[in-house]
């Protein structure tokens, strides 16, 4: 399916914009997402989580120095590394994934 550029002024098009036109994400730009980074999982029985203590440490499924996983509203969007920026925690982006082959992230 070939892209026609936007054309304000085509009724036809129902004002809708190419995906790859600056337009189209010039009107997503004031919505919000939800960005998670994960730094590791573990699976637990309800009975161990209710004898955790302040002050106790859990083990993650991560090895310190591999890539914390980058999710925007859930889905994958890349890899990182943590880095500390003046007194807060950051992520430096090492990888952008994409979820099929040959879609940009």
């Amino acid at each position: 399916m070939s892209q026609v550029p936007y054309d304000p002024s085509d009724s036809s098009r129902d004002g809708y914009a190419s995906p790859d036109s600056p337009l189209a994400y010039h009107l997503l730009r004031d919505v919000e997402v939800e960005i998670t980074v994960e730094i590791g999982r573990r699976l637990m029985r309800i009975a161990d989580v209710l004898k955790l203590t302040p002050g106790q440490t859990l083990s993650l499924s991560k090895a310190a120095g591999e890539p914390l996983d980058l999710y925007v509203n859930g889905r994958l969007l890349g890899r990182g590394e943590a880095v500390v920026v003046g007194d807060h925690y950051g992520v430096r982006i090492t990888e952008l994934v994409s979820a099929e082959p040959g879609v940009r992230p």
